[in-house]
């Protein structure tokens, strides 16, 4: 009787320091899919909003906007370790032709920067979030 409860209490003991190690997504991290649909919808429209990069949005319906919303959300989801299956275009597919140059880059930063901000984002995720965007640079700038 004694061996069984010792090889339990082992059991548990490596089954917590298990738990204890497992390092979680970025995804679970951010706060899953809900949270990161309000930073996405805020990131959307601030760049939808904006002076300089509006140009892009400036002829979009409303059905095409919110597509892309949703695409939006899918693909930080997807990046970020969640479960969910991002079913757009690469990113130099979906960019090409745009002629988006270092100046909107620069200003694309700052906003996803200020809405990393605004919701709080702890530091850590906020550091991975930004390096995770910037290795998407060259896939989106044209010049």
């Amino acid at each position: 009787m004694k061996k069984i409860i010792l090889v339990i209490m082992l059991m548990v003991s490596l089954s917590q320091a298990t738990q204890a190690t497992e390092v979680k997504s970025l995804y679970s991290r951010l706060g899953g899919y809900d949270i990161i649909t309000f930073i996405a919808k805020d990131f959307h429209s601030r760049l939808r909003s904006d002076s300089q990069l509006g140009r892009f949005w400036a002829y979009r319906g409303t059905d095409g906007l919110e597509r892309e919303l949703k695409l939006l959300v899918d693909f930080i989801c997807e990046k970020a370790g969640g479960s969910i299956f991002y079913t757009g275009r690469d990113m130099p597919t979906t960019h090409i032709g745009m002629k988006i140059n270092e100046s909107d880059w620069v200003i694309f930063m700052e906003h996803l920067k200020d809405t990393l901000n605004k919701f709080k984002v702890h530091k850590k995720e906020k550091v991975e979030t930004i390096q995770f965007v910037e290795s998407l640079k060259s896939s989106m700038v044209e010049g």
